[in-house]
Order: structure tokens, then C-alpha cells, then sequence
């Protein structure tokens, strides 16, 4: 099972990620927020994985069909509450390359498919406990 560690030190809210993969990458809080701004916020990487997974998704669908995508961009925006829950996600989904409209419509709908999406809109069950 695929593990991602966050650490946090004596900086506020500045946390590294590191992947056993070998990837890290920061996440923190805006200076208004008492943050660094040294990385993105944990929403910002919640709408950065939904991104990341539609452009992925979209390109490996159109590869597979030999479709010409010339690139794929997914730029999701959110909402939050005052309690900075996520409340609301929007993808707008924009694909370069000589594509039909019908092409176009199946690639809609193939990042409407994609792993991070299906996972936010299901639920997802999570433990906590102290190691």
C-alpha cells in the first residue's frame, strides 16, 4: 500500500511530504494564516490531485484511442467554509489538438472518470489512531 508521511517541525504549519516512492513535496499555510507560504494548502492539494488525475486520465484515454490531444489542461477551483472545509470543486476542462466534438464530449466525460474524482464522490472511510 502506497505511504505518504507528513512532518512537521518547529516552523508553523510548514509541513514536508515525503512518498516511499522517494517524492516530496511542502505544504503550508498563506502568511495571513500565520503560514510561510512556503507551499501549497492541504486544499490546494486536494483540487492539485484532481487536476493532476484528470489530465492523466484524459491523455491515457486519447493515447489508447490514437486520438490527437495536443495537451490537456484541467484547472479546478474550490470552496471552503469557515471551518476551510472543501464545500465545492470545479473542473474546467480545456484540450488542445484536432479533435471532433464527439471526441471531445468522450474526453468530458472520461475526466467525470477519473480515480480522485470517483473517490471524492464516494465515501471514503478513514482511521486515525496513534502509532
Amino acid at each position: 500500500m502506497p505511504t505518504l508521511t507528513g512532518r512537521s517541525g518547529p516552523e508553523p504549519y510548514l509541513t514536508r511530504i515525503t512518498s516511499d516512492s522517494g517524492h516530496e513535496l511542502l505544504a503550508d499555510e498563506p502568511l495571513d494564516k500565520g503560514g510561510q507560504n512556503q507551499g501549497l494548502t492541504p486544499g490546494e492539494l486536494l483540487a492539485a490531485s484532481l487536476s493532476a488525475c484528470v489530465c492523466i486520465t484524459v491523455r491515457m484515454y486519447a493515447e489508447r484511442k490514437q486520438w490527437p490531444l495536443a495537451n490537456v489542461e484541467a484547472q479546478v477551483t474550490f470552496e471552503r467554509n469557515e471551518q476551510h472545509v472543501v464545500t465545492q470543486l470545479s473542473c474546467s476542462l480545456q484540450l488542445a489538438g484536432e479533435l471532433t466534438d464527439e471526441q471531445r464530449q468522450r474526453l468530458l466525460k472520461v475526466a467525470g472518470l477519473c480515480p480522485i474524482h470517483k473517490t471524492l464522490m464516494g465515501a471514503v472511510p478513514i482511521t486515525t489512531q496513534l502509532a
